[in-house]
């Protein structure tokens, strides 16, 4: 990798850091999103694991809800995790530029679910069955794309936590995305010690980033933070496709 490479993702990782630090979400989002224009998408999933990884499980310890999470969402999280294997054969056997484009979509439909405020409500009784099932498409999805929110984060708002059980419940199922994630890179020979040494180099920006967005979330609203973000992700989204799709 030449050093404009390694500045752009430094800075990637540092603006992606900062995202999660004022809202608690986005690092993985954020990453894929700027270095997928940039590189190929199979190494852009490589980045972001060691950065993820670190931060989510931060995310994942804090809160005092593991238990009740656990028992509520273990059959969402067991098939999210687990099926990421199978999704990430499609990156040995489709097109990258398909796989983008996939990417892009995931992109926008968050973004414009969550700018319009939609919001689902599930039952006991549906969580018992639909947890499972949206598991696995989440899961597949993330081996195909590396993105984890789709349909994820919207079945965990689904259930009903408050803000800091769903955080914690983000950061749980981050974290596992992200270690079933790197388990299928490899085994698919699309990890190796460089990808994962600049991985690694990644995690000093994406700290020093949620700090810093620790303290922007003290002075600023994060209501308006939360509204232009998803605008600039609603953005390069529709871009990942058209760059995608014409590269067909």
């Amino acid at each position: 990798m030449i050093d404009a490479t390694v500045v752009l993702i430094l800075a990637t990782f540092l603006l992606a850091g900062l995202v999660k630090g004022v809202i608690g979400l986005g690092l993985p989002t954020v990453s894929l999103a700027i270095l997928t224009v940039a590189i190929d998408l199979p190494t852009a999933m490589a980045l972001l694991l060691v950065p993820s990884f670190v931060t989510n499980l931060w995310q994942a310890m804090v809160g005092g809800y593991a238990r009740l999470i656990l028992q509520r969402t273990w059959p969402f999280l067991l098939a999210a995790t687990l099926s990421i294997w199978f999704g990430a054969q499609a990156l040995n056997h489709l097109q990258l530029s398909l796989l983008s484009a996939l990417l892009g979509t995931l992109l926008t439909a968050y973004s414009v679910v969550s700018l319009v405020g939609f919001r689902l409500s599930i039952s006991t009784r549906q969580a018992s069955w639909l947890g499972p099932l949206l598991g696995l498409v989440n899961g597949t999805l993330t081996g195909m794309t590396g993105s984890f929110v789709v349909p994820g984060v919207l079945y965990l708002q689904a259930l009903g936590f408050d803000r800091n059980a769903l955080i914690q419940a983000m950061g749980m199922l981050f974290t596992l995305s992200t270690l079933a994630l790197a388990v299928a890179l490899q085994g698919n020979a699309l990890l190796d010690l460089e990808l994962g040494a600049y991985s690694a180099l990644a995690l000093l920006p994406a700290v020093i980033g949620m700090l810093l967005g620790q303290r922007i979330r003290r002075v600023i609203s994060e209501s308006l933070f939360r509204k232009v973000f998803f605008i600039a992700l609603l953005a390069l989204g529709v871009y990942i496709i058209v760059t995608a799709l014409g590269g067909l």
